[in-house]
């Protein structure tokens, strides 16, 4: 990429565009219909006891995830032996039937049906996943692959966001259901119809070697070996995986800790999560100006360091905001932007956010750059099924540390802080490419080019 050109010019390109609006909306309807049912079951659409809604919601949670671990190894196995675009565009029509049968179970509060339909939710994008990041290295140059994973980020997050508001506001309306299910059928067509402009992506090359992609036990063994071949990317790997832990469980506890530290308005969850996901897409749109469009390890020791920083700020602000919250009535949104203590703490998770865009984006961007294409797809299957195991403890975590043994949730926020300077430090200590990168990178500052 030259660096007068801006790294938007990949939205004009077909091998770029449809891609990018086909991965925008899968996300955006997986979380419009999770968090539709989410909503609907806290707050009593649908008849079920209090006990039963804690125990669907982390149901409904583990339905989503268990997909990962199971049909992981499988798409892998797919998406290196046949085109890639052929199998998304499958993909995607499968998500239109399920669209279909998830506006019935909307239409009836048929809370069984939901589950199966977000279950299966899961499936579809246990099995997107690996082609996507494998289809980016194989139509993209390789100093456009930080720009192009940077805007499929910052689209991911996006998504999220988007899908967490509409979904959670729209079935609380009149007519709240149908009309959000009429919206998951349409965004699902246009994602089918966006994922036919995808160019082809056949398979670089047959591989050699067998396998049993129907044994996810030994397949998922047999990717594992494949991922050690490289140091790098393994490790890469467990960073990336690392991430995701470490979002999830800012993004499990940011309504509890708008609620119950803060003692703000339910309306105030929504402001917390929008300052940390635009926080993610702005750092993930930084990565390509501050890399030169190269593929930069050096901002993986930045990010890292960017996450545990505010993080920790985030504990000492919190606690000062509790002291002054406790002492009045619940905080209004408007209240909070007010307060000095409140932007702090506003602007402590917009920092998270974009130094997890610095940390991550890089990181998917080596694991493309340091794989062979026969094995691409099952390399990064073994990085999908690794981020779930990772969120699932990150969640059981979060369990154990404020249920059991009573910490606050700023204490947890310092502990993750904490941890993920060991963590990470580890890390790079075993790969010195990411130390030595990013002094090579400090030196080439002040950068030039246009974002």
């Amino acid at each position: 990429m030259k660096n007068h050109r801006s790294q938007f010019y990949l939205f004009a390109e077909r091998r770029f565009l449809p891609f990018f609006v086909t991965q925008f909306l899968g996300a955006l309807n997986d979380n419009l219909f999770k968090n539709a049912l989410l909503v609907m079951v806290v707050s009593s659409v649908l008849t079920i006891s209090q006990y039963n809604t804690n125990f669907i919601t982390n149901l409904a949670a583990g339905l989503f995830i268990l997909p990962f671990f199971l049909f992981s190894t499988i798409a892998g196995h797919l998406a290196d032996r046949f085109d890639k675009a052929y199998l998304i565009r499958r993909i995607k029509f499968a998500e239109i039937i399920l669209m279909l049968i998830g506006f019935f179970s909307l239409w009836q509060s048929n809370l069984t049906l939901m589950l199966a339909v977000l279950f299966l939710l899961g499936v579809q994008s246990a099995f997107f996943g690996p082609i996507k990041y494998a289809i980016i290295p194989q139509h993209m140059k390789s100093n456009e692959l930080m720009a192009a994973n940077a805007q499929v980020g910052m689209g991911t997050f996006v998504s999220i966001l988007l899908g967490t508001l509409i979904g959670g506001w729209l079935v609380t309306e009149t007519q709240g259901p149908l009309l959000l299910g009429s919206l998951v059928i349409l965004v699902a067509i246009v994602g089918w119809l966006s994922s036919c402009q995808i160019p082809s992506a056949p398979p670089e090359k047959q591989p050699s070697e067998r396998t049993s992609a129907f044994n996810p036990l030994r397949e998922t063994i047999y990717n594992f070996g494949l991922a050690k071949q490289n140091r790098t990317v393994l490790l890469c790997i467990f960073s990336n995986s690392w991430f995701w832990l470490y979002g999830a469980c800012f993004l499990t506890q940011v309504p509890n800790f708008a609620v119950t530290i803060l003692a703000g308005d339910p309306k105030l969850i929504s402001i917390l999560l929008a300052a940390f996901i635009v926080g993610v897409a702005i750092g993930s749109l930084c990565c390509t100006r501050l890399s030169n469009g190269k593929v930069e390890p050096g901002l993986v020791p930045v990010g890292a360091a960017g996450l545990s920083l505010f993080a920790i700020d985030l504990y000492f602000s919190s606690n000062v905001f509790s002291a002054i919250s406790s002492q009045g009535d619940m905080i209004s949104p408007a209240a909070f932007l007010t307060m000095p203590e409140g932007l702090r703490i506003l602007f402590d998770l917009l920092f998270i956010g974009l130094f997890g865009g610095l940390f991550i984006v890089p990181i998917y961007a080596m694991i493309q750059q340091n794989t062979e294409g026969t094995t691409r797809a099952r390399v990064l299957s073994v990085n999908n099924i690794f981020n779930a195991l990772f969120m699932v403890s990150g969640n059981l975590m979060g369990m154990l540390f404020l249920s059991q043994l009573g910490w606050t949730i700023p204490q947890f926020f310092l502990f993750l802080a904490l941890i993920n300077l060991a963590y990470m430090g580890s890390i790079f200590y075993l790969e010195p490419l990411f130390l030595n990168s990013f002094h090579r990178w400090r030196k080439r500052l002040p950068f030039q080019g246009n974002l």
